[in-house]
């Protein structure tokens, strides 16, 4: 009989190693897979993103806008010719006046000139909106490839510690099949079979939880990459992510090149000195424009075929722009405000976000690089161990959840780590870290 038992335990742990060496992740949805370095996901995202696009359109309408306003006022002609209705009067001058004879023929010609420097104005109010569109393209830029970026690295080491339960879970799934069958025959305890299933049951739930959190991360990324039906595998190089140094640029660099680089507050300055056109602009429509004209009447007025000139203007009595002109000033301290507010954000997160680079670089250097292998080969020797009926059965459950957790915990260290220098490119708006 115990020839048989430790016959029985060899036959599971060669099962057990069987399954230990597969360690693929199954996408049941997505049949199809491609994997993806960070530069090709960078291009293709450049190339297909359709919020990029659609902001390139509105750069394109704003650019149009400037040529609209160099534009200047068209002139005006009328022709007006009379009568329509014949005129049969004894007294009149014409008494058989019609629209082919003895007529009356009137001609004027008009132009609109904008006074108070309205068109230099406009013209500069339309620039400056083609060059805030820019600043928004490159801001959604911006935005959109630290998005890309954090979920790249995060699908990664997710990908990374899934592995470990596909791992243990075919492990332990082995186990259950082999003790189901020789527990009615008595060579098994039924609460071990209890026990080990318990386990097999946690390890599938949290499996289940990691995978619909890549599977979210995943389909975030499909959307700003806009590919679909396919599972994208990141392709990452540990060598260059273990020589990533939070040391390797100054905090003065790194808040100087914020200060010129970061796209948000290009927009903010942008506002500002928008809303300062707009306020000149405003102050310039409280000056009425000239209307000149030129006019030739054939016989309607004292004397046959009169040529006159004439200047309209409004008189600015009741409307001055008074409201717009006071808006427009509110507008620029609203707006200053909004750029001070966004200035003082700037060198605190950077503080910040170089702070816990600083501290997750730290703790990803205490992690002995030969912590993983030995606890791989420690693996091993527990499943010789427990064949040979050494330790027992919780003593190894017990170890297979410490191997999960220290995982675990390193790929979150490892990510942590990464995302802490994404942070810092994110935040000075310049990849000093790549």
């Amino acid at each position: 009989m115990k020839m048989l038992r430790k016959y029985l335990f060899s036959t599971l742990i060669f099962y057990s190693s069987l399954a230990i060496g597969q360690t693929k992740y199954n996408n049941q949805l997505f049949t199809d897979s491609v994997s993806v370095t960070l530069d090709s996901a960078e291009n293709i995202f450049l190339r297909n993103n359709l919020l990029l696009l659609a902001q390139r359109y509105n750069v394109d309408a704003q650019k149009a806008l400037i040529i609209q306003a160099k534009l200047l006022p068209n002139p005006n002609f009328s022709y007006a010719r009379g009568p329509l209705v014949p005129i049969h009067d004894e007294l009149s001058n014409f008494p058989n006046s019609n629209f082919f004879n003895y007529n009356e023929s009137q001609v004027n010609l008009s132009q609109l000139i904008l006074l108070a420097g309205k068109r230099n104005k406009q013209i500069k109010i339309a620039e400056a909106n083609a060059q805030l569109a820019e600043f928004q393209l490159y801001d959604l830029i911006r935005t959109l490839k630290y998005t890309l970026r954090s979920d790249f690295f995060n699908i990664y080491y997710l990908q990374q510690s899934a592995k470990v339960y596909d791992k243990e879970i075919q492990s332990l799934q082995k186990v259950v099949t082999a003790f189901n069958q020789q527990q009615g025959k008595g060579y098994i305890a039924e609460k071990e079979v209890v026990r080990i299933k318990a386990q097999l049951y946690s390890l599938q739930s949290e499996y289940n939880d990691l995978i619909n959190q890549i599977i979210d991360t995943e389909s975030e990324l499909r959307l700003v990459l806009q590919i679909k039906n396919v599972y994208i595998i990141p392709v990452v190089s540990n060598d260059q992510l273990s020589a990533l140094s939070p040391t390797k640029y100054a905090f003065t660099t790194l808040v100087d090149t914020a200060y010129k680089s970061r796209t948000d507050l290009q927009i903010a300055k942008a506002n500002t000195n928008l809303s300062k056109l707009s306020y000149n602009y405003q102050k310039a429509l409280a000056t009425p424009d000239l209307t000149t004209s030129l006019a030739w009447d054939k016989q309607g007025s004292y004397a046959r075929n009169l040529f006159s000139a004439g200047v309209a203007i409004d008189l600015p009595v009741f409307n001055r722009n008074q409201g717009n002109i006071k808006s427009a000033k509110s507008m620029i301290d609203y707006n200053a405000a909004s750029q001070k507010s966004t200035e003082a954000t700037v060198e605190e997160q950077i503080a910040r976000a170089l702070q816990k680079t600083f501290d997750n670089d730290k703790l990803y250097q205490n992690i002995d690089p030969k912590f993983t292998k030995d606890f791989d080969r420690l693996l091993n020797e527990v499943l010789i161990n427990y064949q040979k009926r050494n330790i027992g059965l919780l003593d190894f459950l017990d170890f297979y959840d410490s191997y999960k957790q220290n995982i675990l915990q390193i790929n979150a260290i490892r990510y942590n780590r990464v995302q802490s220098f994404e942070d810092l490119n994110f935040y000075t708006g310049t990849n000093f870290f790549n």
